[in-house]
């Protein structure tokens, strides 16, 4: 069992990790303010079980041939562009569409949560960071990735809900036709912007 000061640094080395602005940040806000809590359970729920599957690849050793081929990284990173602007498309089609035909559409599924999560050079980086710093040597590997994967995924569940409820409570309350072309839009333009960003970074 680590000790509460590797568990202090932990928390402090996570949660800001976790909470502070990206790519997947900005898709669980926006699956809450277009489809609610509940219409986002399923792409929450595949982009944790993205994170655990992150963790367990990192955490056993099996990650380190993303980092000694910088190519898988460059895949990694212009697969979730392209994902993104994907995205960016549908929202701007759903912002065309006429008021007779305006609804929230399709709400993102589980298949798609994990593979935002697989896709997203940041998630890969903040967890294989997580282990290099905090995996103790001489101490029962499998025990320790466990711990640190179910906290770090404990953490996600309160950090993303956070996101999540977020998007309902700012966006969910604007449910007219006009206003949800107004939202595919402004989601659109997100994704877009994210997009931009992961190919920037």
């Amino acid at each position: 069992m680590a000790s509460w000061e590797i568990w202090a640094a932990f928390l402090g080395y996570a949660v800001p990790m976790i909470i502070s602005p990206g790519p997947g940040n900005t898709l669980l806000a926006t699956a809450g303010g277009r489809y609610g809590v509940v219409g986002s359970v399923p792409f929450w729920a595949g982009f944790e079980v993205g994170n655990l599957a992150l963790c367990a690849l990192y955490g056993l050793g099996l990650g380190g041939a993303l980092h000694e081929h910088p190519q898988i990284h460059a895949f990694l990173k212009w697969a979730g562009a392209a994902y993104l602007l994907y995205l960016a498309w549908c929202f701007f089609r759903a912002s065309a569409k006429p008021p007779s035909q305006t609804q929230a559409g399709k709400a993102l599924g589980f298949v798609d949560g994990v593979i935002c999560v697989i896709l997203n050079p940041k998630i890969h980086s903040m967890i294989a960071v997580m282990f290099a710093q905090f995996l103790t040597p001489n101490v029962n590997l499998s025990l320790q990735v466990g711990q640190l994967s179910a906290a770090f995924v404990v953490l996600g569940l309160f950090c993303h809900f956070l996101w999540i409820y977020g998007g309902k409570v700012i966006l969910g309350r604007y449910q007219s036709p006009r206003a949800m072309r107004i939202q595919a839009a402004v989601f659109g333009m997100s994704m877009l912007l994210v997009a931009l960003y992961v190919i920037m970074t």
